[in-house]
């Protein structure tokens, strides 16, 4: 079915269904007579004699270069071809149409002053699954993603190359097989279209969405791991995180306290257990965790305002009649988002391998088996996953140092301060998988050390997920050959399978409660 999005009104819950169904998607008829009225303003500013820029002048340092009216065609097609300077691996598909989807909201406003027929375009290619190649590095966030949205552009008019039907195709071939022309790029056009946070935007959504999935993931891998070690749940006490305020570590606190009722190995030592308190990556779960979760919400709202918003230059400002010149295409709120969540996601990777620690050590686990395999010495059991863990973690706390403090000049300094948030936020996806495998292992860790508490056993949401679990990895019953379980696992917890069993609230999954 196709979507039908209106500009400046998108939700995130919008975009993140599109990105994971891959849905054709289109704008709201309301939208077409303003960008109609921009394009007016812009053919009439083509049509004079003033300088306007990026209609009858050039680019960047370039600016002041005048361009006569027969050549502002071959301008707009320049422009774009000589931006196609992108490196490195090809944006995944998924990524791709999701920054195509957009470049649509931002045309969309009627600020940009492209033709319907360019709007058109995008959302036909959407529709037919024509996917332009984007190769993944080149862009610096100012001005805009230029070298991204370049190769988005040159597919549009038939230039680069683009993926149909599964395969790898030149544009033209591609749009050719969909029934699609290529583009004329009109005065402006090509700008609008390179100019813009999108491949920005559209990586650090897919971040923030893998970051939910994480997220949730820890509140039952925490409660696991509490169950195995014999936690208290004292910590979990509404009374305590109500007196402190935070939201997310309110949330969290009753999600994991709700997870664990009933459990009967909780219950054993409510009475007589000589230990007082718990290692911090047990009791501390809501106040760290929950923190992270809260500036997972803080990113979702900046992102939401971007994803809606108009983020090429120069803008057409139809009430006005006028073409200004601004900055909106600077990523960074962009880069602030992507490191906020870099940094989440680390802090949520770091208690938890904490956890996995404390699980594989017999002076700390409350008398389970080192590294929790039965025949400890003839087995290893868990000792290397553990430090696999260790070693992702680490990788991810070098990766969440901040991207936007990491500013140079560029374009003969004309472009003398960046954001750097294309690859602030294309780092995570490398940090949301690293911190799949951190829960994946925890959840492997904690579902054995369950089971030496038989014949006590945990309560029933948490059994669910040892069930579910155990349905594609299976207890440790000796040493095996371990990469498949630990891919498997982790697999799960990206793809949401894990926490599928059990009621969450929505905060805890991104949403609102």
């Amino acid at each position: 079915m196709t979507a039908i999005l209106t500009p400046g009104a998108t939700t995130l819950a919008q975009l993140r269904a599109i990105w994971a169904e891959g849905r054709a998607t289109r704008l709201d008829p309301s939208a077409h007579p303003r960008i109609a009225a921009a394009a007016e303003v812009v053919a009439q500013a083509a049509a004079g004699d003033a300088p306007v820029y990026g209609v009858n002048t050039g680019f960047g340092k370039l600016a002041s270069v005048r361009i006569a009216a027969k050549d502002t065609a071959a301008l707009q097609r320049n422009l774009v071809l000589s931006h196609c300077c992108g490196v490195g691996e090809p944006l995944d598909i998924a990524t791709t149409r999701l920054m195509l989807v957009l470049k649509l909201l931002s045309l969309g406003r009627g600020a940009s002053g492209v033709a319907m027929e360019t709007v058109t375009l995008l959302e036909r290619m959407l529709e037919a699954g024509v996917t332009p190649v984007i190769p993944s590095q080149g862009s610096v966030g100012a001005s805009g993603d230029l070298a991204p949205l370049a190769h988005m552009a040159a597919a549009m008019i038939g230039a680069g190359e683009a993926i149909h039907g599964g395969a790898r195709l030149p544009a033209a071939e591609a749009l050719a097989r969909a029934g699609l022309t290529p583009a004329v790029l009109g005065p402006k056009e090509g700008l609008a279209l390179i100019n813009g946070t999108q491949f920005s935007t559209a990586c650090a959504l897919v971040g923030l969405w893998g970051g939910w999935e994480n997220a949730a993931a820890s509140v039952v891998t925490g409660g696991l791991s509490t169950d195995a070690i014999m936690g208290s749940t004292a910590p979990l006490r509404d009374a305590i995180h109500t007196l402190r305020g935070h939201a997310g570590q309110i949330v969290f606190a009753r999600a994991q306290r709700a997870l664990m009722a009933g459990s009967e190995i909780r219950a054993s030592h409510r009475e007589g257990d000589s230990r007082v308190q718990d290692p911090y990556c047990i009791r501390c779960q809501a106040q760290v965790t929950g923190a992270a979760m809260e500036l997972l919400h803080v990113a979702a709202r900046s992102l939401e305002i971007e994803a809606n918003a108009v983020t090429d230059n120069p803008l057409v400002l139809i009430e006005e009649g006028a073409i200004v010149s601004g900055g909106n295409f600077h990523a960074e709120p962009v880069g602030f988002a992507a490191d906020q969540i870099a940094v989440a996601l680390s802090e949520i990777g770091a208690i938890a391998q904490r956890r996995v620690a404390l699980m594989v050590d017999p002076a700390l686990s409350y008398d389970l088996p080192p590294f929790l395999t039965p025949d400890p010495g003839l087995n290893s059991g868990l000792m290397i996953a553990e430090v696999t863990t260790a070693a992702l973690m680490s990788e991810n706390k070098h990766l969440a140092n901040p991207c936007t403090t990491d500013s140079t000049p560029t374009s003969a300094n004309q472009e003398d301060h960046v954001s750097m948030a294309a690859h602030a936020a294309r780092r995570l996806g490398r940090m949301n998988a690293n911190l799949n495998v951190i829960l994946g292992v925890e959840a492997i860790g904690a579902a054995q050390g369950i089971g030496f508490r038989a014949p006590l056993r945990t309560s029933a949401p948490l059994q669910t997920v040892i069930e579910t679990l155990r349905a594609e990895v299976p207890e440790l019953a000796g040493d095996r050959y371990l990469a498949p379980s630990i891919e498997a696992v982790a697999a799960m917890v990206a793809e949401g399978r894990l926490t599928a069993p059990v009621d969450l609230p929505a905060y805890v999954r991104g949403g609102t409660e």
